[in-house]
């Protein structure tokens, strides 16, 4: 891929503009080991991800983001806090050719390590990724993924359902249709409901050594495993009314900022789960009001971010510029990665990525 002078003259802007911020300037390789990061990404990338196998180094795949490299790389070490940037190509599959989504292009991030303010970090990187794409990419959308998953751990069900629930936050349609079936607003599927009937009629040993040869990889105990699993869940009682109407609620929370935490602070004493997580939302509009934010006005949607990349688990957002173009910046907190990859260590974590190439062709088209 050869990019034009415009973009690289614009990878270099916000590279060096990164630094200024005291960020430290970092590499990852371009061909990764493909085991973990595989299953750190999640389904969308996973699906797009350039995959090849190495004859000694085993599955290996082109880089498709730089956050799970620069976070292994911090967490082998021990600095903090720490701030790095980098500058390089990504490769993504496409479903279909398109001039606004290539399969390489460079991407330009920033990120922020740091246990002491966590919500004063956020405010940090939203505030300078604002400032450095205001131009062309004047529409901001936030969000905060932590409250989603506060709410969900705060239900009255079981660890079964809320650990479905939480796997497929990132995944509208299917979390959808999981809280309709487990707050009884939707049967189960039929393949479910007849699967449940022939479950009914024996022990789950009893059924397994009637079916004849196992095919496959699966156990005669995983299978039992999993019988047991479906008829427990069956025999849950549904989520209350009150608490999925809360939750169906929260979802559908668009609102200026400052009055979405005047809404969620109304619902916290019939949700008092989210509690924490609404506290920490207040503490970062506090911070975001000191760096000049107008949060009054500024975008918020609780479900923002439910189709970007599954490791964001807290505050996310994303800057748009005109038309149906991809966003130019993005990025969010991701805490848990730091402890998936830390092996024991973890520490607050947040970034972001702009990509030169929309803000050069954004700023072309300016009249």
């Amino acid at each position: 891929m050869t990019e034009s002078a415009a973009t690289r003259a614009e990878a270099q802007r916000l590279f060096d503009a990164f630094r200024a911020a005291g960020a430290v300037p970092v590499e990852a390789d371009i061909l990764l080991p493909a085991d973990t990061l595989l299953d750190l990404y999640g389904e969308d990338i996973r699906a797009r991800a350039y995959v090849t196998a190495d004859p000694l180094r085993g599955e290996m795949m082109l880089r498709p983001d730089f956050t799970v490299p620069v976070v292994q790389a911090h967490m082998e070490g021990q600095a903090e806090p720490a701030r790095y940037c980098y500058l390089g190509e990504v490769f993504r599959k496409q479903e279909r050719r398109s001039e606004t989504r290539a399969s390489e292009y460079l991407q330009v991030g920033f990120e922020v390590f740091d246990r002491v303010a966590p919500e004063e970090a956020d405010a940090e990187v939203f505030a300078l990724f604002r400032d450095l794409v205001s131009d062309v990419a004047p529409r901001a959308v936030t969000g905060d993924i932590g409250l989603l998953m506060a709410a969900i751990r705060g239900l009255k069900t079981s660890d079964r359902r809320k650990a479905a629930l939480l796997r497929h936050i990132w995944r509208p349609r299917r979390f959808r249709a999981l809280l309709d079936r487990f707050s009884g607003r939707a049967p189960a599927p039929p393949a479910r409901a007849r699967l449940l009937e022939r479950l009914a009629t024996g022990a789950p040993g009893e059924l397994i050594a009637a079916a004849g040869p196992f095919i496959g990889a699966r156990t005669a105990e995983d299978v039992a495993a999993r019988a047991e699993a479906l008829l427990e869940d069956a025999g849950t009682p549904p989520i209350s009314a009150p608490e999925a109407a809360l939750l169906y609620d929260l979802l559908t929370l668009e609102a200026p900022a400052e009055a979405a935490l005047a809404h969620l602070r109304g619902i916290t004493p019939f949700l008092p789960a989210i509690g924490p997580a609404v506290d920490r939302f207040a503490t970062r509009l506090e911070a975001l009001k000191r760096r000049g934010v107008e949060v009054a006005t500024l975008a918020f949607e609780a479900s923002h971010g439910r189709t970007s990349l599954e490791y964001y688990d807290g505050f996310v957002f994303s800057f748009h510029g005109a038309g149906d173009l991809p966003p130019v910046a993005s990025g969010g907190r991701y805490d848990a990665l730091t402890a998936v990859l830390g092996r024991g260590r973890s520490i607050p974590a947040v970034g972001g990525i702009i990509r030169p190439g929309l803000v050069a062709r954004l700023r072309e088209a300016k009249p």
